[in-house]
C-alpha cells in the first residue's frame, strides 16, 4: 500500500509518498480502507519535531514513529476477533493519532463511529479531531451554559468552525474573531457578533464574557482577565509559545485561588461516546464540517504547507486518487 512517511525532523519536504506494509488489526482493531483523511496542527507540529515538547514523546533526533494522518473516513476491510460495532463494508469514521495517511489503517474500535449517510468521506474526515476538541473544550473545560457570552479566538479555522457550531446549539450568545474574508462564514455558523481582527483590537473594547476559548494561542493572561467576567472561565485551546502557555497557566492558578477567572489548557481525549454525540449532530444536520481544500495523497507535503499559514478556513482533507 501507499503511505506518508518521514524518516527525520523537518520541513514539509521530509515527507515521501512510499510502499508500506498492509497492516493487519488486533483483536480489539478494525482494518480501514482510507478515502479521505484529515490534517491537523498535531501532523506539521510532529513532523517538525516542534515544539521541543513532542521530542520528549515521539523522539528526540528522529521520530519513534514515521506516520502522520489522525483523522480518518473510509470502508472497513476487516475486523479483529473482539470487535462486535462493525463488520466487513461498514463506512466509518474515527482518530487514529497516526497512519492516516495512507491507504489502510488500522483503527482501535472504540475510536471509530459510523460515518453518517449525509456526509460525503471528505467531511467525516474533517470531522474527529477538530470536532472533539470544539467538544470537550466548550463543554467540559469551559462548563458551557445556555444564555452564556462565550468569545471565540479562532472561529474560521478547523476547531473553530466546529465551535460556533456547538457554542450556539449549546444556548450560548458567540462572539467570533476572525478576518475579514470568514465574516460572512462564521455569521452562517451561528456567531452573533463579528470581532474583525484586521480592524480592531479584541481586547480593551470593554466587553467582557463567562467563557473565551483561545484557538490561536496569542492570548496572555492579562488579555484573559480583561475579556473574562469576575467567575469566567479562559481555556487555552492552542498556544504559540510554550513560555506564554506556562506563564497563563500559572497566572490561571492565582487567579482561580484569589476567587477570580480560571485560565487552564486543555487537551481532547478521543473515546467512544463522544464519537457517537458527534455521529448524532451531524446526522441531524446540527453540525457541518467546513472543508476549505482537498489534496490527493501524494501532495499532502503541500496541505501540511498551506496548514502551516494558519489560513485555512475550516479543515484541509486528503483524499486518496481513486476518491479524488
Amino acid at each position: 500500500m501507499k503511505a506518508i512517511l518521514f524518516e527525520s525532523y523537518g520541513s514539509p519536504d521530509v515527507l515521501e509518498l512510499k510502499e508500506a506494509d498492509k497492516p493487519t488489526p488486533t483483536a480489539n482493531e478494525v482494518l480501514v480502507k482510507v478515502h479521505a483523511a484529515g490534517t491537523n496542527p498535531l501532523d506539521w507540529h510532529k513532523m517538525r519535531g516542534a515544539p521541543v515538547l513532542v521530542r520528549l514523546t515521539d523522539g528526540l533526533l528522529k521520530p519513534k514513529d514515521n506516520r502522520l494522518g489522525a483523522d480518518v473516513a473510509g470502508t472497513v476491510e476487516a475486523v479483529g476477533s473482539e470487535v462486535s460495532s462493525f463488520k466487513i463494508g461498514d463506512t466509518v469514521f474515527g482518530e487514529r493519532g497516526v497512519g492516516g495517511f495512507a491507504e489502510y489503517v488500522c483503527v482501535p474500535e472504540k475510536l471509530l463511529a459510523h460515518k453518517p449517510d449525509n456526509l460525503t468521506f471528505a467531511e467525516a474526515a474533517a470531522v474527529p479531531v477538530a470536532a472533539l476538541t470544539a467538544l470537550q473544550a466548550l463543554r467540559d473545560s469551559g462548563n458551557i451554559q445556555a444564555g452564556q457570552a462565550v468569545l471565540i479566538n479562532g472561529a474560521s479555522g478547523g476547531v473553530g468552525t466546529f465551535m460556533v457550531q456547538l457554542a450556539k446549539h449549546f444556548g450560548a450568545e458567540v462572539t467570533a474573531v476572525c478576518s475579514t474574508r470568514n465574516i460572512e462564514l462564521v455569521q452562517k455558523l451561528g456567531a452573533a457578533h463579528i470581532i474583525d481582527y484586521t480592524k480592531e483590537k479584541v481586547v480593551g473594547n470593554g466587553r467582557q464574557y463567562d467563557v473565551v476559548q483561545d484557538n490561536v494561542g496569542n492570548l496572555k493572561a492579562s488579555d484573559f482577565r480583561r475579556l473574562l467576567k469576575p467567575q469566567g472561565v479562559g481555556v487555552m485551546v492552542g498556544f504559540t509559545t510554550i513560555r506564554r502557555m506556562l506563564g497563563n497557566v500559572l497566572a490561571g492558578r492565582w487567579s482561580a485561588f484569589r476567587g477570580g477567572p480560571t485560565i487552564s489548557p486543555m487537551l481532547a481525549h478521543p473515546n467512544k461516546e463522544d464519537m457517537e454525540l458527534l455521529h448524532e449532530l451531524l446526522a441531524r444536520n446540527v453540525l457541518k464540517p467546513i472543508i476549505d481544500r482537498c489534496y490527493p495523497l501524494a501532495e499532502t507535503a503541500e496541505a501540511i504547507r498551506y496548514l502551516e499559514t494558519s489560513r485555512a478556513r475550516g479543515k484541509v482533507v486528503i483524499l486518496m486518487e481513486e476518491t479524488r
